[in-house]
């Protein structure tokens, strides 16, 4: 898929994910506009909206038709941006600047910004628990589990705690692996399930989709140290270096640069051969899984 197909694509699914985000975002009333004001502050930052694009392109692409999906689209862009503010906060990474703008902690004050997390991890639940107004099924009620179970402590909490607890001392591979898929990967792994069990396919392409989701995430997490290191804080719109200035192991710190770049590559290629041995494929899908490798930012 050559470049500018691939951007007009994109651009009209990520379109498309943030006009369903935008629905479900809260009013700025009441006397709690502010941390209201925080959350959409939040939400509204930008981004490349790929959890929730990666859902719906699964769904679409094993069958899914109903409108089902869109509160989960919301639900899992909520829950990644709570994760974002949380982790900007003082007391975990202590990153002023996401995106190219000021982090919601710099904005609205630390207190504020734990606040909006709080509120966005709630209103995720609420927003993907509405699918049953238009679906009551044994389907959504497995979708919102494997959600939830993605951002809780088996998925991104849980590799977000072995990160915080290896700050400032280095960990072995075994670790570093252990928090990517946790941390990053168990997001996009729950986005891409959910959106295959939503449209009702068979358990073997679940499967199966599940395992490329998770050489995904993976690959896109040794991503980021590779541009940790070699990128710049101009490109990527936050903070680079701080890795190596919180004595943290990284894939590049502990495996070498060379051998980080040639592992994103096989297990990118493992995944886009998963997915395209499945009955439907996605060209759109696999042409994702290969960018989101080799991105500069």
């Amino acid at each position: 898929m050559d470049d500018t197909r691939f951007a007009a694509e994109m651009r009209q699914r990520r379109e498309y994910a943030e006009a369903v985000l935008e629905k479900y975002l809260p009013a700025e009333e009441g006397l709690q506009k502010t941390v209201i004001r925080a959350m959409n502050y939040s939400v509204r930052s930008g981004g490349k909206r790929l959890r929730p694009v990666l859902m719906n392109e699964t769904f679409r692409m094993t069958g899914g038709t109903a409108g089902t999906v869109e509160p989960f689209m919301a639900a899992i862009e909520m829950i990644h941006t709570y994760s974002l503010v949380h982790d900007d906060l003082p007391s975990l990474d202590n990153d002023e600047y996401r995106r190219g703008r000021k982090t919601t902690h710099a904005v609205f004050g630390e207190a504020m910004a734990l606040l909006a997390g709080d509120g966005l991890q709630g209103l995720a639940c609420e927003t993907a628990a509405s699918a049953f107004d238009t679906e009551c099924s044994p389907r959504v009620a497995r979708a919102l589990q494997i959600l939830f179970r993605g951002a809780g402590i088996y998925g991104m909490v849980g590799g977000q705690t072995a990160d915080v607890e290896n700050g400032g001392r280095r960990a072995g591979i075994e670790t570093v692996e252990f928090i990517h898929r946790l941390k990053c990967g168990a997001l996009i792994e729950a986005a891409m399930t959910v959106g295959a069990v939503l449209a009702g396919a068979p358990e073997d392409e679940v499967k199966v989709i599940g395992d490329a989701a998770a050489d995904i995430g993976y690959a896109f997490q040794i991503r980021d140290d590779i541009l940790d290191v070699t990128s710049s804080t101009e490109v990527l719109g936050k903070p680079v270096g701080s890795d190596e200035k919180n004595c943290k192991s990284t894939y590049v710190s502990l495996m070498g640069l060379e051998k980080a770049e040639a592992d994103v590559a096989a297990l990118t290629e493992r995944a886009v051969g998963g997915l395209a041995s499945l009955p439907h494929r996605s060209e759109f899908l696999e042409e994702l899984a290969r960018r989101l490798a080799y991105r500069d930012k």
